[in-house]
């Protein structure tokens, strides 16, 4: 029978491949700056200094496209409380350094995304900060976790982001919503890599531990979610348009992770490792 780690040797026993990952994340981002991606010359005063206020026939986009954007700003927004979470498991040495920087990369999401909606005017910027507020006040909370669990759930949820912003890039009707999705999108896949690679030396310090993980995130796993101001949520929202479809997350999020990290081929799992991977046996491609 394996040992089981606790929280604190794993946090120990993993700090070296933290640091060595965050240099290779560092090496591998390109650099890029989001005010290069926004219209400035299409943008104009509101009535508030003169100008005139938002009308719906300002806006240029499909009713999927305005979706997804607001979607992504407010998950985006909803920032501080991702950090926070993140940051009671993560708090110390080079696990603090990769917080920090994946809050940046982050929070330069959002910048970008805000400042196309609101210079193109794209969405009601009105009815979009009232749902930024509703939002951000419910805010976010995980249930306990230990640090497996953490890394797990990290890794399906960037893998996750990097599916929906594909999918709006594949699906938008301007060029420019096009190239942020697919920009915000590389870096969900750049930082897909990061908790997956950590995942991967996880299972081979601790491989029943680390697939029991894996097994009751994939149980557990879910979008955020964000109410929209016709009453409707985003996830049945961008389920019917095609840009993020949780019936199709074996394929596009479970399955290349589990590929990734060898689960169906792995030979060091003891009882408890065998029962976790029966039951993901289902993802098996």
């Amino acid at each position: 029978m394996q040992n089981v780690l606790a929280d604190r040797d794993l946090l120990e026993s993993l700090e070296g491949e933290v640091e060595a990952n965050l240099t290779r994340h560092i090496a591998a981002a390109p650099e890029w700056q989001p005010h290069d991606y926004v219209p400035w010359d299409d943008g104009r005063n509101f009535a508030f200094l003169g100008g005139t206020d938002w009308d719906p026939a300002q806006s240029e986009l499909s009713e999927v496209t305005k979706t997804a954007l607001t979607v992504s700003v407010l998950i985006a927004d909803n920032l501080p409380a991702y950090h926070r979470e993140l940051g009671k498991y993560l708090r110390t040495g080079q696990w603090w350094r990769w917080v920090g920087r994946w809050t940046a990369e982050e929070n330069r999401h959002e910048i970008l995304i805000r400042n196309y909606l609101m210079v193109t005017r794209a969405v009601d910027p009105i009815a979009l900060e009232r749902m930024r507020m509703a939002h951000m006040t419910a805010g976010f909370r995980r249930p306990p976790m230990h640090l497996l669990d953490v890394l797990a759930a990290a890794a399906f949820e960037e893998a996750a982001a990097a599916v929906r912003h594909r999918s709006t890039a594949r699906l938008a009707d301007n060029v420019i919503v096009a190239t942020i999705a697919d920009r915000l999108a590389a870096d969900d896949e750049l930082q897909t890599v990061f908790f997956a690679n950590l995942i991967a030396a996880a299972l081979d310090l601790a491989p029943d531990q680390t697939v029991r993980a894996i097994a009751d995130r994939i149980a557990d796993f879910h979008v955020p979610t964000v109410e929209l101001a016709d009453g409707r949520t985003s996830d049945e929202v961008l389920a019917e348009a095609g840009i993020y479809d949780p019936a199709r997350e074996p394929e596009l999020v479970f399955t290349p992770l589990l590929e990734r990290w060898n689960i169906f081929t792995r030979t060091d799992f003891g009882e408890a490792g065998e029962a976790a991977r029966a039951e993901l046996a289902h993802l098996k491609p």
